[in-house]
């Protein structure tokens, strides 16, 4: 999207100086990244900057109504309503395809979006990674409402530990050491202290939860949730004290809840131009659309990409059972756009990363995340031994 620039970038280029680039990110963690990162930035021109921000507004119009914890009830199943629900998420992350219209003009679509965290701190670190080495022009950055790097720290700072000591605020998630997304929680550890504990490590004592840090059993006031429902039904035979259902004496950030109420579920929701046409399947009575090839179908209750299907045949919907939690979305056509140094193309998928303070009126955007592909879909599933593909951060013009 930015010719000029990426034209520089990749003269400058050179398979030598990217497995520096990562050796010199991985020799300063405790364990290799697991999963890939792209060969380049995205470097994003204003008016498409614009384009992503006047949209992702739109969409928090309808997430900061009165109404929306009503209209959101049922989004929630019934054994996984987790108490003491906060008056709004902490996280909010949307996700955009980079397409192009009939005119040649480039505009962003929505794929999806979710009230819960991202990658925070490791897009701190590969930003930083980046402009160490390889030429990032100065007016753009990888962040949007702070002008420094102290003061994104600062941010999740006061959004993840607020008033509390940092060993009574605890990363939560199931075996983190084994997590592709790992290297998160190492960064983040880094940057603001905050240790990941495994739900199976966690003591309960009556409402109260406590974990041992170097040894010591020590309180938990305050959880940053990177834990959900779908990555426990991979351990049916776990064993733990505390569930995540259970009522305790904790203040959640992003509180389980937001991921079922920010998601698919409230796509049929939203209007905006650059939001494509979705409905419920229950919507249609039977009577769907006949160019179903137009359109893609995915479950609400399921977490990267899974039982999403692109190519939709009658057949697949008329196994289904319960339609009130499906969608049919219309699918965007991803556009190949950013240029490789073989002179071919990949296609683009940008993550915008807002953070949402307890006591503000709306979420604040903070930093965002690129995904690259080559693939049918984006994910490393559909990239495999492909080059220029993977994880990655835009640059975008200020």
């Amino acid at each position: 999207m930015q010719s000029t620039f990426r034209q520089t970038y990749n003269r400058s280029f050179s398979k030598e100086k990217y497995q520096y680039f990562l050796d010199e990110m991985n020799n300063s963690l405790p364990k290799p990244i697991e999963f890939r990162i792209a060969e380049t930035p995205v470097f994003v021109p204003k008016f498409f900057k614009e384009k992503l921000i006047l949209t992702c507004e739109s969409i928090i119009d309808v997430i900061v109504q009165d109404d929306f914890k009503d209209k959101t009830a049922k989004a929630i199943p019934e054994n996984q309503n987790v108490p003491n629900e906060n008056n709004h998420t902490s996280f909010l992350a949307i996700d955009f395809a980079v397409c192009q219209d009939e005119k040649g003009e480039f505009n962003p679509q929505l794929i999806e979006l979710q009230g819960f965290p991202s990658l925070f701190g490791f897009q701190y670190l590969l930003s930083e990674n980046y402009q160490k080495h390889f030429p990032i022009p100065e007016d753009y950055d990888f962040q949007f409402s702070y002008d420094n790097r102290e003061s994104y720290i600062e941010a999740l700072k006061k959004l993840i530990i607020g008033d509390e000591k940092v060993e009574n605020v605890i990363i939560l998630e199931i075996y983190p050491d084994t997590q592709k997304t790992r290297v998160d929680f190492d960064v983040t550890e880094n940057l603001i202290g905050v240790k990941a504990v495994c739900l199976t490590k966690i003591i309960k004592e009556g409402k109260r939860l406590f974990y041992k840090n170097e040894g010591i059993k020590t309180p938990i006031n305050r959880i940053y949730n990177r834990l959900i429902f779908d990555d426990l039904t991979n351990f049916p035979d776990l064993k733990t004290e505390f569930n995540l259902t259970d009522d305790v004496e904790v203040e959640w950030v992003g509180h389980p809840n937001w991921f079922f109420r920010i998601s698919k579920y409230i796509m049929p929701f939203l209007k905006n131009k650059y939001i494509p046409e979705c409905k419920f399947l229950s919507e249609y009575e039977g009577n769907y659309p006949e160019n179903l090839s137009d359109f893609v179908l995915k479950p609400l209750f399921s977490f990267a990409g899974t039982g999403v299907i692109i190519n939709v045949l009658p057949e697949h919907l008329e196994k289904i059972k319960d339609p009130h939690n499906y969608i049919l979305q219309k699918k965007v056509n991803y556009q190949p756009v950013i240029k490789t140094t073989d002179n071919s193309k990949v296609k683009c998928e940008i993550r915008m990363l807002y953070i949402w303070q307890k006591d503000e009126p709306r979420p604040i955007l903070l930093t965002n995340l690129a995904r690259l592909s080559r693939g049918e879909m984006i994910g490393v599933r559909y990239n495999k031994d492909f080059d220029w593909v993977g994880g990655s951060v835009c640059f975008m013009e200020k």
